[in-house]
């Protein structure tokens, strides 16, 4: 496997949470900001701010400042190599960890 597994988990720990789910799937759509977010998750702003964090800290969501809020969006890059990754690691392949030379 060309991937380091340890580089993957942050973005597997991001991942496994329903509100962060939602986010992600909220910003597939586009750049949203802060308000936006809040307005669909109907939780309060240190929360989402904890959440984005989370995501931000993975690379998975880029975010700006734009006066006095916050902008979101996926970072493309890398939503693209997380998909390879798992691709990767769910696919059968010659050189697979399962196979353990003998002798």
């Amino acid at each position: 496997m060309k991937y380091s597994y340890s580089e993957y988990v942050p973005l597997l720990k991001a991942l496994a949470d329903e509100t962060r789910l939602r986010i992600l799937d909220m910003l597939s759509c586009g750049e949203l900001c802060a308000c936006n977010l809040l307005e669909g998750l109907n939780i309060t702003q240190p929360t989402l701010s904890y959440h984005m964090k989370m995501l931000t800290q993975c690379d998975l969501v880029l975010a700006r400042k734009d006066g006095i809020w916050m902008k979101y969006k996926l970072n493309e890059t890398k939503v693209t190599e997380y998909k390879e990754f798992m691709d990767e690691l769910l696919s059968h392949k010659e050189q697979c960890s399962c196979k353990i030379e003998e002798g």
